[in-house]
């Protein structure tokens, strides 16, 4: 079969394509193009050229498809709808009106922390705008966000480089007990208190890297007794048992809000983080994703 190249072909000659199709007419096609019919003509005989196939025959006031050219027109006219769906695309967003779906990287635990005043913002100025989160690996973050797999990333990404990103809050890793627990009684600090750690027992997940490492630093590994793969079930065994848990100080104080829950706060190594929004450069003037970058600024950075 005749191989094609779309290099090879003038964008005005699929117009006129499209326009012959829909008038199935040479002469009618090349007025509502603003063309004379001989150029019509000749560039049709370019386009059969370079298609190897007759594309219309002729018929009682007009002409007809081709079956090659019924195949072709489908697709024809789809791509020039997105071309000119793209070309007039506006440079304003109206929030009130879109039903635009925007997909968000976030952790479990950035779920928690972010999706109720995210949705609770959302609601009253984009009530048609929906959000679909994800969980990617730290490696598939930047290309993600650079095809437009996903618009935005949240999280502590350290590992992904060449995006756009606004610091949203700095955080501190902690350890969050039980209320009553033994260990929150006893007043310690610096490297007492660091040291006193390795008395505990603890309760890991196994998808955060860096709580992982901080426990590798302190040499506690030995002293993990449970590792899940789900953030949001530790503080039921927290409160439930004498298990501790390396977290987010940021999502800690939620839980001890509502009591049941006492938070440590030794020197760990790597223990101070940034939480920031990621965004490719790609899309950097959408406006879209400026106005959503632009709310979530205004939802979650710490003033």
């Amino acid at each position: 079969m005749h191989a094609m190249h779309i290099e090879a072909i003038d964008l005005n000659l699929l117009r006129l394509f499209d326009a012959v199709y829909r008038a199935r007419s040479v002469s009618r096609g090349a007025e509502a193009l603003g063309l004379t019919q001989p150029a019509a003509s000749h560039g049709l005989g370019r386009l059969r050229l370079l298609l190897q196939d007759a594309l219309f025959t002729r018929a009682p006031g007009g002409v007809v498809p081709t079956p090659r050219a019924e195949r072709l027109a489908q697709a024809v006219q789809s791509a020039l709808a997105t071309l000119e769906d793209a070309l007039n695309e506006p440079d304003r967003f109206e929030p009130s009106a879109s039903r635009k779906s925007f997909r968000i990287h976030m952790s479990d635990i950035g779920e928690g922390r972010f999706l109720p005043a995210l949705m609770a913002g959302l609601g009253p100025l984009a009530p048609g705008i929906r959000i679909e989160t994800m969980a990617l690996a730290p490696h598939e973050v930047a290309p993600a966000l650079d095809s437009g797999r996903v618009d935005f990333a949240f999280g502590f990404l350290p590992e992904v480089k060449d995006t756009r990103r606004k610091l949203l809050l700095k955080d501190r890793y902690i350890v969050l007990l039980r209320s009553g627990h033994p260990f929150a009684q006893r007043k310690r600090r610096g490297g007492a208190l660091l040291e006193a750690l390795r008395k505990l027992e603890y309760v890991a997940v196994r998808t955060h890297a860096e709580t992982l490492r901080i426990l590798h630093l302190l040499k506690l590994e030995d002293r993990v007794r449970l590792t899940t793969e789900h953030f949001m079930v530790l503080p039921a065994i927290v409160r439930a048992t004498d298990l501790a848990v390396v977290m987010p100080r940021n999502i800690a104080r939620g839980f001890a809000e509502q009591g049941g829950y006492d938070i440590v706060e030794p020197a760990f190594p790597l223990r101070d983080f940034d939480v920031s929004l990621h965004w490719s450069r790609r899309f950097e003037d959408d406006p879209a994703n400026r106005w959503l970058r632009e709310l979530i600024g205004e939802l979650f950075v710490e003033r």
